[in-house]
């Protein structure tokens, strides 16, 4: 069953459906493009950004200025990058069945959590007891 773009545009995924059916496939294969596209344009801004030669500022207070925000653009661009990763990792699983299970238990991390972190690989069980644990040994 394949739909029209405005049908997966209204379309919202629900917990009452048969799990990673393919308009649940469709919708986040779609939700994660969309969010990918988002970054790519949004980094070229940052290239841009990053191109401009700022040392023929006179302050140096400005061109202080100037390094620090660039520093900033810099590692926001290093967060995207990783971002884009895991984007890629989703849609490879989406491919291949694997997309909505979680990769510790197996078990549907559930449409919700999906839908609000459309990269996360572990159920929120899963997740919060992996939190839990590297909060205990980072205490350590």
């Amino acid at each position: 069953m394949t739909m029209s773009a405005s049908e997966i545009d209204e379309y919202r995924p629900s917990e009452d459906e048969t799990f990673m059916d393919d308009r649940q496939k469709e919708y986040f294969k779609r939700k994660l493009l969309a969010w990918k596209n988002d970054i790519l344009k949004e980094s070229q801004g940052t290239l841009t950004n990053l191109m401009e030669d700022n040392n023929h500022l006179p302050d140096v207070a400005d061109r202080a200025s100037s390094e620090t925000e660039k520093a900033l653009e810099l590692r926001t661009r290093d967060r995207q990058r990783k971002l884009i990763s895991k984007i890629d990792s989703a849609l490879r699983r989406i491919e291949t069945g694997e997309y909505g299970y979680c990769e510790e238990t197996g078990e549907p991390i559930g449409v919700r959590r999906l839908d609000a972190r459309p990269i996360a690989t572990l159920s929120l069980e899963a997740q919060e007891r992996h939190e839990r644990d590297e909060k205990v040994h980072r205490d350590d």
